[in-house]
């Protein structure tokens, strides 16, 4: 899925330069669950953003579907960030005053699906994660765990090829913790793939791989199974 070369991403910092990333190279293919793991400051956020379009790299070349990622116009990042990734973050990124219903809708409403069609593709993706029941109520009258689940619906309804995940579990308890992991593991098929930031140890042990940063170098890739 992913072929990264010489991956740099540099920022300006005051009269001199931060190097986020450098010379990174991967290869990450379908069909499994991978952890970026990492102190605060190795790179991990940095790679999850250009690997999600939402940042440029300075120089390198990402290859996704014979494409480079890096060569792709606006137009074309948002497009690959509609239409490819499905994104779940710590504080979930729900807006709190609409409805689980309404929330899963949204990427429906970006990707322009027919609103014929949205009604099912919502259903379904809601009972996926257990909350046919609460599709009409508000976000803000959910549990952490429920709003979670509700990003992780909404990540997934227009059935993406890569699910980024930055600590998915960040803000919840050992048994949602669970849940979630149990959610996003299942999201993993020959032709799917998700990828995870986190600090937590457990969290990395549930995947197939944990790539390690350490002041935006990679220092250990560890296959698991």
């Amino acid at each position: 899925m992913y072929l990264i070369e010489n991956l740099n991403k540099d920022f300006k910092d005051g009269d001199g330069v931060c190097c986020a990333l450098r010379n990174v190279n991967l290869s990450i293919s379908t069909g499994k669950m991978v952890a970026i793991v990492g102190k605060s400051g190795s790179g991990k956020s940095t790679l999850f953003n250009i690997l999600g379009a939402i940042d440029r790299p300075t120089s390198g070349k990402i290859t996704v579907e014979d494409k480079n990622l890096a060569a792709f116009s606006e137009e074309e990042l948002c497009r690959y960030r509609s239409e490819t990734v499905g994104f779940v973050f710590q504080s979930f990124h729900i807006i709190e005053s609409y409805t689980v219903y309404d929330n899963i809708e949204l990427p429906l409403i970006i990707s322009k699906v027919p609103k014929a069609k949205r009604d099912e593709m919502i259903k379904q993706a809601a009972k996926r994660v257990g909350l046919s029941d609460k599709l009409k109520t508000r976000c803000n009258r959910l549990s952490g765990g429920e709003k979670q689940r509700t990003a992780i619906a909404r990540a997934f309804v227009h059935s993406p090829k890569i699910i980024l995940a930055d600590e998915p579990c960040g803000n919840l308890d050992s048994r949602n913790s669970e849940s979630v992991m149990e959610l996003l593991r299942g999201f993993v098929s020959r032709d799917t793939l998700v990828m995870m930031i986190t600090h937590s140890k457990a969290d990395a042990a549930l995947c197939d791989r944990i790539i390690t940063l350490s002041d935006g170098t990679v220092v250990s890739d560890e296959a698991l199974r």
